[in-house]
C-alpha cells in the first residue's frame, strides 16, 4: 500500500479517519501493518501491501 493512500482512505463503516501503524515497509510501500478506526475500535490489517477494509463483521475470527 502506498502511504499516499492515507489521504483518501477512511473507515468503511463510519467514514472517519484511520490511524496507520507500520510493521514492515519497503522503499516504495507499506507491506505489513494496520489501519485503526477509533470510532468502531477496529484494526483493519495491511497484509502483503494490501489493506483489508472489509467491515468488521466480514473479517474471519482468528482462533
Amino acid at each position: 500500500m502506498k502511504q499516499d493512500l492515507m489521504e483518501i482512505l477512511c473507515c468503511p463503516v463510519h467514514k472517519t479517519d484511520l490511524v496507520l501503524t507500520i510493521q514492515e515497509k519497503s522503499e516504495v510501500e507499506i507491506v505489513e501493518g494496520d489501519l485503526y478506526c477509533a470510532t468502531c475500535d477496529f484494526h483493519y490489517p495491511i497484509e502483503g501491501g494490501i489493506p483489508n477494509l472489509l467491515p468488521p463483521e466480514m473479517h474471519e475470527k482468528k482462533a
